[in-house]
């Protein structure tokens, strides 16, 4: 390519980009352009070329009607029309100052004036008189008539479409994105049959406006010509009118299919395809009625004085279009039945594969009552759910668990201010609380008592009222302790899921925390998994350790304890002693009272030297053999003790001896879950036991089996 050939080719990229991007100054050119021919003489070529791109515009604006499948895809069509009905009427007054000046009009209006009078001007006169009927009476009034109704059902439907985009964003159908694109499109199409409706006025006034001119110009031109030119009455009459007539048959020709283009788009709306689309489906969509048409139409040519041959062909044309459609619905109907049968095979597997998720239990489950809903919407100011974000990352810190995620639901058939609380789909409490009301406690300084409505506070049971807000303040300063309903409700949680925590440690859980430990401490992990002990084993380890609210937070002192015992046995009671012991100062800290101090009850020592002498080895580890009424008597003992502990506020810890502290402590756990149990080893030094109490049975009792 030469260098002069590639630089044209550059401008030519240059020109088109500075086209396109200024192509919005054509319109604003045709409007200059318009008040320009009204005012300025037009020469007859010039009045031909606008002539013709007018009738040739007309005729797109109607093609684009009919394939369009939106009004909103030809949104711009009301401001359009009223641009095209300016620029006709002002190539009305450029024809007509040029038919009355000149008596001629350039070629388009000559001929169509001797096409359509074909030398006749009466001809002529009913032929256009013809055409502004259709135009004026027929197109003109139902486009306007459908433009008013569309634009008002349109308006009144407004309010429901958007309510139905609102419930399909509520229901998660559509996207927030989506949502706002539909009601972008309710209000475009609301605007576009609001414009069309006025639209459709200037329109109806154009139509006015051509008959009008038209006059005009017949009895204007008949002046002139006799009195101006010097015409002949006949000459003057026939030259005049036969221009006339041109002039508005080129204004009404385009006026015509646009004004059919206004009402093909106003008549749009129920419409899924193009216009032609649509009447060729809904056309031959039933058969039958185009069997019957052409029987109709056959028995019509049998008719004595019918044309026979021109019905005969119709019979046969609208016949064979009946069997085509008919043959083309059968293959579209079992074209249908196999995408169905494939949809419902695949609906099938999809409710087969759906099935298996109702197996799946989730870890943590909270069920609420409708009431209790506002407390987990954040819109209503709701923060349950970053009190449950707090308490998992407390009882991460705490325990060294990582708490699942906590599904919350409502749940229809609970009572509407009732709660409970689910660990792998089986209930481990329940509560209620009273919507729009606080709990306060006595903690044992209530100075005044106040009125309320008597419960017990959920998480442990202790004796507490319901108060109305008003009392709040009142409640505080006579030493209540208030709380409000999430903490009431994240309490409970808090200390269920403390009770529970060996529970809800899943062997994935275990291996997840393992291996965060091996991401700094490589060595231990290696050496104890899969060499020494299973994932498995490690597990039930940490569970028993977690029974007993032992914190595993220390993960890799408690993985080398493990090493280090495991090499000699892997009896399950050893390793869970033998890991208390090595975090004991995790469990004194958990204890203490005062500076080094922990509040302790004691057994009486021949109690304790009998229950060593009670030890039984089992094939599930050592347990007491003691004869079940002295252990009613055991746990009576310890019920007193444990109320007196609970009387001063002291946490409840039980010491005895290591040879009987784990046996002890399965025999307890079911009645006295909360007990801390530790043996003498496990008090580290530095730490001081003072005795609230010594369990004692009667002296002569024999407690052994």
């Amino acid at each position: 390519m030469s260098t002069s050939s590639a630089f044209n080719m550059a401008n030519l990229g240059k020109s088109k980009s500075l086209i396109l991007a200024n192509r919005d100054l054509g319109i604003t050119f045709v409007v200059i352009g318009v008040i320009v021919i009204m005012m300025i003489p037009l020469p007859p070529l010039l009045l031909d070329i606008f002539l013709a791109g007018m009738i040739s515009l007309a005729l797109i604006i109607l093609m684009v009607s009919m394939y369009v499948k939106s009004v909103l895809d030809f949104s711009v069509f009301p401001g359009m029309l009223l641009v095209i009905t300016l620029f006709r009427l002002g190539l009305n007054v450029a024809s007509t100052r040029l038919i009355l000046s000149t008596g001629s009009a350039g070629h388009v209006i000559e001929a169509f004036g001797n096409f359509v009078t074909s030398g006749n001007i009466v001809v002529g006169v009913i032929v256009f008189v013809i055409l502004v009927v259709i135009q004026f009476v027929v197109i003109t009034k139902g486009a306007t008539r459908i433009a008013e109704v569309a634009a008002r059902f349109t308006l009144d439907a407004m309010p429901g479409k958007q309510m139905a985009v609102d419930a399909d964003l509520n229901a998660g159908i559509i996207s927030e994105e989506e949502a706002k694109q539909r009601r972008r499109d309710i209000s475009r199409e609301a605007d576009f049959y609001g414009a069309m409706d006025g639209a459709s006025k200037f329109v109806r006034g154009d139509a006015v406006a051509g008959i009008i001119i038209t006059l005009i110009n017949i009895i204007g031109g008949f002046v002139v010509g006799m009195a101006m030119l010097d015409m002949g009455f006949v000459e003057a009459l026939k030259r005049f009118t036969q221009l006339t007539i041109g002039d508005g048959l080129v204004t009404q020709t385009p006026a015509l299919m646009i004004s059919t283009a206004s009402g093909i788009m106003v008549s749009r709306a129920a419409s899924k395809s193009n216009l032609g689309e649509d009447i060729a489906v809904q056309l031959t969509q039933n058969v039958k009625s185009l069997y019957i048409a052409s029987i109709a139409m056959l028995g019509l040519g049998l008719v004595p004085g019918m044309p026979t041959f021109s019905f005969m062909v119709l019979a046969i044309g609208v016949g064979a279009l009946a069997y085509v459609s008919g043959k083309k619905a059968k293959l579209e109907l079992a074209q249908k039945e196999k995408v169905q049968a494939e949809k419902s095979s695949v609906k099938k597997e999809k409710e087969e594969e759906k099935i298996e998720t109702y197996l799946q239990v989730d870890q943590m489950e909270l069920e609420i009552g409708y009431a209790i809903i506002p407390l987990v919407d954040v819109s209503q100011g709701g923060d349950l759910l970053e009190r449950i974000t707090m308490l998992r990352r407390q009882i991460a810190t705490e325990m060294g668990i990582v708490v699942p995620p906590i599904r919350i639901r409502d749940n229809i058939q609970l009572k509407a201010s009732e709660y409970v609380v689910k660990i792998k789909g089986v209930e481990v409490g329940r509560g209620e609380l009273m919507s729009g009301s606080y709990l306060a406690m006595d903690p044992g300084t209530v100075s005044r008592k106040i009125n309320g409505v008597p419960t017990k506070e959920p998480a442990f049971g202790l004796p507490a009222l319901w108060i109305t807000a008003s009392q709040k303040d009142s409640a505080e300063v006579a030493g209540y302790t208030v709380v409000e309903l999430p903490a009431v409700l994240a309490t409970h949680l808090t200390e269920l899921i403390r009770n529970h925590a060996a529970d809800i440690l899943t062997r994935e859980d275990v291996k997840v925390l393992i291996d965060n430990v091996k991401k700094h401490n490589t060595t231990v992990v290696d050496e104890l998994i899969p060499q020494l002990m299973a994932v498995g084993e490690v597990q039930k380890i940490l569970k028993n350790l977690l029974t007993e609210r032992v914190p595993i937070r220390d993960l890799t002192t408690l993985l080398e304890t493990l090493a280090d015992q495991a090499r000699h046995g892997k009896q399950e009671h050893q390793l869970t002693e033998a890991c208390r012991l090595a975090v004991s100062r995790t469990l004194c800290q958990k204890y203490l009272t005062g500076k080094n101090t922990i509040m302790v009850m004691t057994l009486e020592p021949r109690l304790e030297q009998v229950l060593e002498a009670s030890v039984q080895q089992t094939e599930r580890g050592p347990r007491l053999a003691i004869r079940p009424d002295r252990v009613g008597k055991l746990l009576n003992s310890l019920t007193a003790m444990i109320e007196n502990a609970v009387a001063q506020n002291v946490p409840p810890v039980l010491v005895c001896s290591p040879l009987i502290r784990y046996p002890l402590r399965k025999m307890l756990e079911t009645s006295f879950p909360q007990l801390g149990l530790i043996s003498y080893s496990e008090v580290i030094p530095g730490i001081t036991l003072k005795t609230l109490g010594t369990v004692v049975i009667h002296e002569n009792e024999n407690l052994s089996g």
